[in-house]
Order: C-alpha cells, then sequence, then structure tokens
C-alpha cells in the first residue's frame, strides 16, 4: 500500500516541483483560499496560539496575522516541493545568509558548531547552507513512516552537501563524528514543544510558561560546541536571508538552562519582528498549566 501510494503522489510532487515559481505560486493563492476560506484548517489553532502570544494585540491585529500566517503557508508548502529540484544557482540567489564569517572563523579556529535556529520563515530551504560555508553540517529531522518518500525525501535534502539525520539516531552519529574527528555544524530547531515527560526545564516562550526543549544546550556543554543562533527573514515572496548570530565559544561557562534561556529570548525577539511567518499552525501551548503535575511526575520517577 505505501508503494502504490507513493507511486500515484510522487510523480505528481515530482512534475509540480519543475514547474516555475510564478506558477507555484499561483497554485498557492488557489490553496489559500480553500484552506483559509473553505476549510478553514486549523484557523482555531493559529488564533488561540496567537492570543496567547500577544495579549496586547487586537482582534483585528490578531486576524490580519493569521490571516498572513495562512498565505505564507501555503507559499512554504509549495517552496517545499520545490525543494525536490530547485537548482543551485536558484537556492542560492533565494536563500541567502548573511555574516557566515562568523561560521568561517570558528571553522579555521577548529571549533564544532551547533547552529540553533527555529521556524521561522522558510527552514527547509536551509539545507543549501553547504553552498555558504567550508563545514559539513548534519540537521536532525522527524522521518517519514513511508520509506519510499523518505529516500527521495533524503535524497533532496543532500543535493548541496548537506547531510540529514533522523532525530533517533543523532546523539549516535554526533558522537561517531566525534570520534573520527568529523569537525562539523549541527543544525538543529530547538522551538517545538516537548511532551512534559521528556522535558527538563519549563521556561516563559512568548508570553506562556511551557515545557522547553534543552537538547542542544546539553549538546553543546558535552561536546564543547560553539553555539550560533540563525535567524531567518522573509524578505519578499520567495525571497529569505538568515542572519547569522555567535552566542558563545565556551558553552559551559553558562549555568544550567542560561544558555536555552537565551536562544528563546532571541528567537521570541526574532518573531515579534515577523510574527505571520512563524509556524502557529500546531498546538504551542498545549502544556501551559501542567508545571505542578510536571513537579509531581518528577518527584516519582526520582
Amino acid at each position: 500500500m505505501k508503494f502504490l501510494i507513493f507511486a500515484i503522489v510522487y510523480p505528481i510532487i515530482w512534475i509540480t516541483s519543475r514547474l516555475p515559481m510564478s506558477i507555484l505560486y499561483l497554485k498557492s493563492d488557489v490553496s489559500f483560499f480553500i484552506l483559509y476560506y473553505l476549510i478553514g484548517y486549523r484557523k482555531k489553532v493559529v488564533t488561540s496560539n496567537l492570543k496567547a502570544a500577544f495579549p496586547d494585540k487586537t482582534e483585528k491585529e490578531i486576524k490580519s496575522i493569521s490571516k498572513k500566517f495562512f498565505q505564507h503557508f501555503t507559499d512554504l508548502i509549495f517552496e517545499s516541493i520545490k525543494s525536490f529540484s530547485i537548482s543551485e544557482k536558484e537556492i542560492k540567489k533565494r536563500y541567502q545568509y548573511t555574516n557566515t564569517e562568523i561560521i568561517d572563523k570558528l571553522t579555521k579556529e577548529g571549533k564544532n558548531i551547533a547552529l540553533v535556529g527555529s521556524h521561522q520563515a522558510n527552514w527547509e530551504w536551509a539545507f543549501g547552507l553547504p553552498l555558504f560555508v567550508d563545514i559539513s553540517c548534519l540537521g536532525a529531522y522527524t522521518k517519514i513512516q513511508n520509506k519510499y518518500f523518505e529516500k527521495v525525501i533524503y535524497n533532496s535534502r543532500i543535493r548541496f552537501g548537506y547531510n540529514g539525520c533522523p532525530t533517533g539516531l543523532f546523539n549516535n552519529q554526533l558522537q561517531e563524528r566525534f570520534k573520527t574527528k568529523q569537525q562539523s555544524l549541527y543544525m538543529l530547531l530547538s522551538d517545538q514543544s516537548p511532551m512534559p515527560i521528556k522535558t527538563r526545564h519549563w521556561a516563559t516562550f512568548l508570553n506562556n510558561f511551557v515545557p522547553v526543549h534543552t537538547g542542544a544546550e546539553t549538546i553543546a556543554k558535552k561536546f564543547n560546541l560553539a553555539v550560533v543562533n540563525i535567524n531567518t527573514t522573509k524578505i519578499k515572496r520567495g525571497y529569505y536571508t538568515s542572519d547569522l548570530q555567535l552566542i558563545t565559544t565556551s558553552p559551559n561557562d553558562f549555568e544550567n538552562y542560561d544558555l536555552t534561556e537565551k536562544y528563546l529570548k532571541i528567537t521570541e525577539a526574532h518573531i515579534a519582528k515577523q510574527p505571520e511567518f512563524y509556524l502557529w499552525s500546531h498546538k504551542r501551548f498545549k502544556h501551559k498549566g501542567k508545571y505542578d503535575d510536571w513537579l509531581k511526575l518528577k518527584k516519582k520517577t526520582k
């Protein structure tokens, strides 16, 4: 059944990916109309997230951000499809980086790097990073259950030298690279909402006290990685710039979770500049109010 689904769907995706961006954005406009006006796909979730994140904004402002988000969301879907066939020339034109000299300097110093970012603007096209820096790049991703789709998606991401690794195998891959002394940059998106049972730390993120991922900090401290933040800004439709900002070259100088807190503050500030381009379609604050339950659970498991 999985192969049958792949055999039917993939040719459509492949053909679609070959279309010019102008045509893809026309398709995006149609998809936006269907999702937003006819289906109402996750509109309640997006509105709820925005109200929780920006309690001072008016209903009119929330509605405006929500609508712009869905317009961007459908663009992102078709930009992701374009990833299957986008050329090196086009990815360089549409997705650029500032301050890459930070990576260059750390690379020359022999440093391994944790590149921390968020689901802002377009994170899918970040697989073009190896075209701009001279260091092996490895990123964690969620593996797709359909092995046929998994293979073609993986192959599309590694075309420009980017290395992908399923989340469950990421730590093993990282340790193997250190054993073989392979200098690397590890890309980690750490703004998702973890399950309380798996979390070690709670923090205020976007005006809500919630469990947060601390994996990037843990890895940085364990392997003494330089930590660099990546913030992506949407310049105009189909064009992005990712700004690189050095957070620290000495992660172990930070008290526990201070590095995570600093990352969250940087991420919040960037989201506030372009809130319509953040990924609001998932329940960002679903564990809000469960801190006391988490404390009880933590005491039981000690």
